[in-house]
């Protein structure tokens, strides 16, 4: 959901469209329900995840070093 409210925040989203995909979120009760979201939700989501850059980030390889960072 912090994802949903920043893209809020960044106006990639509507407060129209961050309500409905918060509501549908919200009453899912499994990732399968979820991926049930209407389409025209699912390509909001979509454009605003490639203007945040969302995709490249869970695609990066994880920084050698960062598990020096779990020690800190």
């Amino acid at each position: 959901m912090k994802t949903i409210d920043e893209m809020l925040s960044l106006d990639l989203l509507t407060h129209a469209q961050h309500l409905e995909i918060s509501a549908w979120i919200e009453q899912s009760s499994s990732p399968e329900e979820i991926l049930q979201m209407p389409s025209t939700l699912w390509q909001a989501l979509e454009r605003a995840s490639m203007v945040m850059g969302v995709n490249d980030d869970l695609l990066r390889p994880p920084a050698l070093d960062a598990g020096s960072l779990l020690l800190s």
